[in-house]
């Protein structure tokens, strides 16, 4: 069965104010409200209106962003991956909480994050582009005929890595129709080979409905690849921490504190000592 790798559902709840994520992305501008004017145009944006939605007023921890009653953060960990991970985020992606990309940053501390914007690409992306110590392939479906000379499989992967190049997943982070209009709109991506993750994993991811269990969220998706191409123990820590993010925000939105750690969390706990 292949992975559509549509990421998460288009319906989302609770998000998170502008300014949560700055710290953890390492973007010199605010992902969320992206730069003062327009990246196109270079003329100034209108402000954002105030922020009031669903969630709003929850009370978050500062270092994971998820509800203070089950706080996410005594459970990091890093692992290290000989190939590495970036993401193309679109920009409406920084305010959602349930979003799974910061996870893969938590865990590998190599990942780069990057905003997406149709008329201005991201100069530090175009330049690793053009860094030839990596090999990047970007993670799409190979459901259409006009790129089908692009796709490879995974083990495109490998003979890179036996080549002496990092490589690199570049995962489209949105939703299905965000990923599909960054994959058509970013001519700097028409150049790089096409990996479809083909897997028969089924989804776990629990606060986003997704249109398919078939249909993996962004971090389930970099484990996985992680653990085709041979990274298996940062694919492991990775899916431990995704486990422990989708149980506490779960049991938040229930008003729940987890008393006893799950099997997952306790292995993240021993991973530690």
């Amino acid at each position: 069965m292949q992975d559509d790798f549509p990421h998460e559902s288009e319906t989302f709840h609770e998000p998170e104010t502008p300014q949560a994520h700055a710290p953890r992305t390492g973007l010199s501008r605010d992902p969320g409200t992206g730069p003062a004017r327009d990246p196109g145009t270079g003329r100034p944006r209108p402000p954002r209106r105030e922020f009031k939605a669903r969630g709003s007023f929850v009370e978050r921890c500062t270092g994971c962003n998820l509800p203070m009653l089950n706080c996410l953060c005594p459970y990091r960990v890093q692992a290290r991956s000989y190939a590495r991970v970036w993401l193309l985020t679109h920009s409406m992606e920084h305010f959602k909480p349930t979003n799974t990309g910061r996870l893969i940053q938590d865990v590998l501390p190599d990942t780069e994050v990057f905003t997406w914007y149709r008329t201005a690409p991201d100069e530090r992306l175009l330049a690793l582009l053009d860094d030839k110590r990596f090999a990047p392939f970007v993670v799409f479906p190979d459901d259409q005929p006009d790129y089908a000379e692009r796709v490879v499989d995974i083990d495109a992967v490998t003979e890179s890595r036996a080549a002496g190049r990092i490589p690199v997943y570049l995962l489209l982070d949105g939703t299905w129709r965000q990923a599909r209009r960054i994959f058509r709109k970013s001519p700097y991506l028409d150049a790089l080979p096409v990996l479809p993750l083909r897997t028969e994993r089924l989804t776990r991811y629990r606060l986003r409905k997704p249109a398919s269990s078939s249909h993996l969220c962004t971090a389930e998706v970099a484990a996985e690849l992680l653990r085709q191409g041979g990274d298996e123990n940062a694919a492991l820590a990775l899916d431990d921490y995704f486990d422990a993010f989708n149980e506490c925000y779960a049991a938040s939105r229930r008003f729940e504190k987890i008393e006893a750690p799950t099997a997952a969390m306790r292995r993240l706990l021993a991973s530690q000592a």
